[in-house]
């Protein structure tokens, strides 16, 4: 057989900064200047490099694909959901990479008319993404954005759906938007040059002066519109990640002012819905879970609130969907969320049962007021996504569709949940899933998956693809960290800031654990993670190189220090109460200890794949090519270290379904190769 091909070398031109009188040298800064020559060249460099060393592996990668493909029901269509006058629904074609959007009048029987081809809107580019999708009250108007560089830059357009025909109105850098009753007013955001979305707009169709009604000049801030199910308010919602402040303004009156609710304070946040004539206000006044309370709308002081739901030190209230005679709360305990129905007539409530000790559950489509049904996603590890009707009075449910997973038998699996306790005695959940007939009585291949940041908690989802990791023996195991928010916002307050250490140290207890129990053992374990999860995993790569044999960090967060000492990157200054400032010298010598790239060492390191997307704008591309490029220096093992880049799109990777499966499967054929699975 041929030699591996050699790895490229990266130039190293010293860059020199001085934080808090420490001197610090970045050898690889240069790798920031996006589109340049060099630039290119290196991440060329790597890909080539990267395809060479996984071109062994190109058979499994087609195996893998056809497999992953063959369990999708190619052409498909979803259950509609009303909408005033009309069903919505999307649906997809064999060989087509995006949906196709599409709507019925009056009655699902009714002829279709197509409202959007996102397969005609991405012709001629490499990547297409939707962003917003709003059509106005009386259905005759849409605004839509999209984004065909996957920098989640998004451009609003209208098209007038009673001729097809699109409108001149076209307006770039757009977030969220919001109609208002008239069908000839939209509000719309926009963001600033760090991506931060900034500043509220009042547009009317066809005028090219639009009026700034808000801006937002707290860099830690971040502003949203919407529209209540109610149709009558809309809201203007400031929001940090420790705080909010909402304005409301009534639909019907789209040249007025909007009202303040309640000013902004230090850890204090709270969000609103409107119905009955009442503001339904989520707040943490009383506590770090939340709790719901109501006030009019024309005195929201908390002196006048009436209280619905108390705070809960073991419940965390995610949020409430308002209804004409039905509230819903979404609400976590004990890892997994749930939904609980109050009755607003007598207040009575109920939990809606689940059929699995172990699931995830969501609403999904529920976009009329007055109704007594609600819509609902299901799934587990072993039950595809299943979407139901609810009857909020009676309690009968509806399956409407089961996604379709062909050459499936859910009783092959099995789901399990585990706890290992860490150094403060923190119970940390593990769920796990494998195939029964490929579990052996000893250690076996597993993956183990983490995140544990922004609160943000990893629910126990179906996947059709994972399915091609199980059936040849992988154990999944999902990792519910400190720093999400599995637990409520006590478990995100313990792995954020000056905590964020937990988030490191609980992800080792987890795998230690799954090692203890003779699920798996070092030499077969492989880990993943990407964005803030990327983070971990060169936070535990760093700390415990032994304890994994591959490791998968996707478009990783990696080069801390560095990037929160840059105002101008998208999200640093919104994120100082994640993270940290390291302006502040606490901040910055904690973060020092623990960020992936400044604490390489010489050493040996796992088997590592680092992908990322050249388009990126949450993590930019350099991070992960310069930790690449400086591990290559420090690592003393033969161990392969791969840098993948997509040229051609941004933090999702690929946006068209086939190209994703593309990448999943060049992903896992990583994976399955790292533990010795080579078909």
């Amino acid at each position: 057989m041929p030699p591996n091909p050699l790895p490229p070398v990266a130039r190293r031109h010293p860059f020199v900064t001085e934080v808090h009188g420490e001197r610090r040298v970045d050898d690889y800064h240069w790798l920031r200047n996006k589109g340049s020559r060099p630039v290119n060249s290196y991440l060329r460099a790597e890909n080539a490099y990267t395809a060479a060393m996984m071109k062994p592996s190109q058979g499994l990668q087609d195996t893998l694909y056809r497999e992953m493909l063959a369990r999708i029901k190619e052409t498909d269509v979803e259950v509609p959901y009303r909408d005033g006058g009309y069903f919505y629904y999307s649906r997809t074609r064999k060989g087509k990479q995006y949906r196709i959007f599409c709507r019925r009048q009056g009655s699902v029987e009714a002829p279709e008319q197509i409202v959007l081809d996102a397969n005609k809107a991405a012709k001629g580019h490499k990547f297409y993404a939707l962003g917003a999708f709003e059509v106005s009250p009386d259905g005759n108007l849409l605004a839509f954005s999209s984004d065909t560089t996957g920098f989640r830059q998004y451009t609003m357009q209208f098209k007038d759906l009673r001729t097809g025909r699109a409108l001149s109105d076209r307006i770039e850098k757009v977030r969220s938007v919001a109609w208002a009753s008239d069908n000839r007013t939209l509000f719309y955001v926009t963001e600033d040059e760090a991506k931060r979305a900034y500043r509220v707009y009042r547009h009317l169709l066809g005028s090219r002066e639009d009026q700034l009604i808000y801006e937002e000049t707290d860099a830690r801030f971040s502003v949203s519109v919407s529209r209540s199910r109610s149709n009558e308010y809309l809201f203007l919602t400031s929001h940090s990640a420790t705080a909010s402040e909402v304005r409301s303004l009534r639909a019907d009156a789209p040249q007025s002012t909007p009202s303040l609710i309640l000013a902004r304070a230090p850890e204090y946040e709270y969000y609103v819905d409107h119905g009955h004539g009442l503001f339904y206000i989520v707040t943490n006044d009383k506590g770090r879970n939340f709790r719901l309370v109501t006030s009019s709308v024309d005195d929201p002081s908390p002196s006048r609130w009436t209280q619905v739901i108390a705070h809960r030190d073991d419940v965390m209230l995610d949020g409430v969907e308002v209804f004409a005679r039905h509230l819903v709360a979404h609400e976590r305990k004990g890892g997994f969320p749930r939904l609980r129905v109050i009755r607003l007539a007598d207040e009575g409530e109920h939990v809606i049962e689940m059929p699995e000790p172990v699931y995830s559950v969501g609403g999904g489509a529920n976009m009329e007021f007055d109704t007594d049904v609600f819509r609902f996603h299901y799934d587990s590890y072993i039950t595809p996504d299943s979407e139901y009707d609810y009857h909020l009075d009676s309690r009968e449910r509806t399956l409407l569709k089961q996604r379709e997973v062909k050459r499936y038998d859910p009783s092959k699996y099995r789901s399990e949940l585990h706890y290992a306790v860490a150094h403060d005695g923190a119970r940390i959940p593990i769920s796990l899933v494998y195939r029964i007939d490929r579990r052996g009585n000893g250690p076996q291949p597993t993956l183990l998956y983490g995140y544990g940041a922004y609160g943000y908690s990893l629910d126990v989802d179906f996947s059709s693809t994972r399915l091609s990791l199980l059936d040849r023996g992988v154990i999944f195991a999902c990792a519910h960290i400190r720093g999400g928010g599995e637990m409520g916002k006590r478990w995100h307050d313990e792995g954020r800031m000056l905590n964020k250490k937990n988030t490191f140290t609980d992800f080792v207890t987890c795998a230690e654990h799954l090692v203890r129990e003779h699920y798996t053992e070092p030499s077969h374990l492989v880990i993943e993670g990407g964005s803030a999860g990327g983070l971990l995993m060169g936070g535990v790569t760093n700390l415990r190189p032994d304890l994994f044999r591959a490791v998968v960090a996707e478009v990783p967060f990696v080069d801390v220090i560095n990037t929160m000492l840059d105002a101008s990157l998208p999200l640093t200054t919104g994120e100082y109460e994640e993270w940290g400032n390291p302006n502040e010298k606490p901040h910055y010598d904690y973060m020092n200890s623990y960020s992936p790239y400044d604490n390489l060492a010489k050493g040996n390191y796992p088997l590592m794949l680092v992908e990322t997307s050249l388009n990126d704008s949450q993590v930019m591309y350099w991070e992960p090519a310069k930790y690449v490029a400086k591990l290559r220096t420090l690592k003393t093992d033969l161990n392969a270290l791969l840098l993948r880049v997509n040229m051609d799109a941004g933090h999702g990777g690929a946006s068209g379904r086939y190209d994703y499966l593309k990448e999943i499967a060049f992903t896992y054929s990583f994976i399955l190769g790292a533990v010795g699975i080579m078909r």
